[in-house]
C-alpha cells in the first residue's frame, strides 16, 4: 500500500503572516467551513494554556460553532478518551480541529504547526494517551527533554498569548473571512481587561 503524505504548514508566531497561514492551512486542510474545535490544556501549568486561551478567545468572539476547551471549562489531557467518544457520537462526520501546546526541538521553539490528522496531547511530557482531532494546530511552546515538565511551567505568558492571538485569529478568519476579530486586550466585554500603566 502506497504511503500518502500529510499536508503539514508551519509558521512563526513573529511571521506578520502567520495567523493568515492559519486560516488558509485549515482551508486547503479541511476544504469544507463545517468543523468543530476542541482546544486542549490545563491554565494550572502556563505553557499548557494555550489551547484554552484559544478557546476562551474563539468564545468570547463568537465563532460560529462548537468550541470545546476554556479557561473556565478546560478538556485536559487526561479527559482526551472520553472527549473523542463523546464529540464522534454528537457531531457524526464533523472534522474536529484540535488546538494544543507542545513541546518541540530547540530550534522549532516559537512555531505553530498545521497539520493533517489528529494529535496526542501529553507526548512531549512522556504521557500516553489517545490520539485526537481530523486537523491538529500544535504551539511549539518549549524544548523537549527530560525537564519538559518544568520548561511548560516556566514558559513566559507573553509567549503563549501570542500563540493564542495567532491560533484564534487564523481560525476565526477560517469560520468568517468577512468580520476582523476582537481580541481580549482590544474588547471591552472580554475576561481580561488591561489598564495602561504610568
Amino acid at each position: 500500500m502506497k504511503k500518502v503524505d500529510k499536508k503539514e504548514y508551519t509558521f512563526n508566531i513573529f511571521n506578520n503572516y502567520a495567523k493568515k497561514g492559519v486560516s488558509t492551512a485549515l482551508t486547503n486542510i479541511i476544504g469544507s467551513k463545517k468543523a468543530i474545535i476542541c482546544s486542549i490544556g490545563s491554565d494550572l501549568v502556563l505553557g499548557d494554556s494555550v489551547g484554552p486561551l484559544v478557546g476562551s478567545i474563539l468564545q468570547e468572539n463568537k465563532v460560529d460553532t462548537f468550541i470545546y476547551g476554556t479557561l473556565k471549562n478546560p478538556v485536559t489531557a487526561k479527559e482526551i478518551s472520553y472527549i473523542k467518544k463523546y464529540l464522534t457520537s454528537i457531531h457524526k462526520n464533523i472534522p474536529i480541529i484540535a488546538v494544543d501546546a507542545a513541546l518541540g526541538n530547540k530550534d522549532e521553539v516559537g512555531l505553530i504547526k498545521v497539520v493533517e490528522g489528529g494529535l496526542r496531547p501529553g507526548l512531549g511530557v512522556n504521557k500516553n494517551f489517545s490520539y485526537i482531532g481530523d486537523v491538529s494546530i500544535m504551539a511549539i511552546v518549549a524544548e523537549k527533554g527530560v525537564n519538559g515538565e518544568k520548561l511548560l511551567r516556566l514558559t513566559r505568558l507573553n509567549l503563549v498569548y501570542k500563540f493564542a492571538e495567532i491560533i484564534s485569529e487564523g481560525i476565526y478568519d477560517f469560520f468568517n473571512t468577512e468580520n476582523k476579530l476582537n481580541t481580549f486586550f482590544n474588547n471591552k466585554n472580554s475576561l481580561f481587561v488591561t489598564k495602561k500603566l504610568c
